[in-house]
């Protein structure tokens, strides 16, 4: 049985898609939807990963729903985000 979900998908524009979900009562991958390997390096240092996904989930399958609309100009952001009060803005001193 399909576990369907909505989800914002960001490539290659903004979409609204409905993707599957894993079985949450799996008893192979306990709803994660794989098993994680974590493997060492010669040295028995931790050094990554491996994922092996479950069969109780396919992470391709997903559907199309609709296109979301683009941000009008005057509403997206023209600034870096950085604080004008801080290092490198108008002041670095306390205002009192």
């Amino acid at each position: 049985m399909i576990r369907l979900r909505i989800q914002v998908a960001h490539w290659p524009r903004r979409a609204l898609v409905l993707t599957d979900t894993p079985r949450p009562d799996c008893g192979n991958c306990e709803g994660l939807g794989g098993i994680e390997h974590p493997y060492g390096d010669h040295n028995g240092e931790y050094a990554g990963s491996d994922w092996e996904p479950c069969g109780c989930w396919n992470e391709d399958r997903r559907w199309f729903l609709m296109p979301l609309p683009r941000r009008p100009r005057w509403l997206r952001r023209r600034d870096a985000g950085r604080d004008p009060w801080g290092p490198g803005g108008y002041s670095d001193e306390p205002p009192f």
